[in-house]
């Protein structure tokens, strides 16, 4: 099904000390137009609570401003470094708590399921990811940090996911 109206893709990378962002607009008729990626980060010198309320304060600036219809957030996904994952899994539900109270919808997708979504190959690595999201937005180079360019990919499976379910309204 076709959008009759202009959506907004934002897709979130959480992390304690940066989340990647990376906003799209997908218009009816024509192919997705990236409208910026950026990384918020965090002073990794401060105690937890003022890291998670500085990265709601940012995150919520950013959605006035940038007014997404969807957001695709990472779940976690790895377990190598506990402390890490339990990092990031504050993080990320100050991101998804922040979503929700600004009555954003959400999809949480894996990185395997990202991955498999975007280069066809659920064990893709970096490079492929970031090579495929420059070629599916039609990029001059491959978008910069890591975390911003895997915002990125997020949003454009929002927007692959938007036109499959015919997510919303007006389809």
């Amino acid at each position: 099904m076709a959008y009759t109206s202009i959506m907004r893709m934002l897709g979130v990378d959480p992390g304690l000390t940066t989340v990647g962002l990376g906003l799209i607009e997908i218009h009816p008729h024509s192919e997705p137009r990236v409208i910026e990626w950026l990384t918020i980060e965090t002073d990794s010198g401060l105690p937890l609570p003022e890291r998670l309320r500085e990265l709601a304060d940012d995150f919520g600036s950013f959605l006035k401003e940038a007014k997404p219809d969807l957001a695709v957030v990472e779940k976690i996904f790895f377990a190598k470094n506990k402390r890490t994952a339990i990092e990031t899994a504050h993080a990320r539900g100050v991101l998804l708590a922040t979503l929700a109270l600004q009555g954003i919808d959400i999809i949480e997708i894996t990185p395997a399921e990202l991955k498999m979504a975007i280069t066809g190959d659920g064990t893709a690595d970096k490079k492929q990811m970031q090579t495929m999201v420059k070629r599916m937005l039609k990029l001059k180079e491959i978008p910069t940090p890591a975390d911003a360019a895997d915002g990125l990919a997020l949003a454009l499976y929002g927007a692959c996911t938007k036109n499959a379910r015919s997510f919303g309204k007006n389809a």
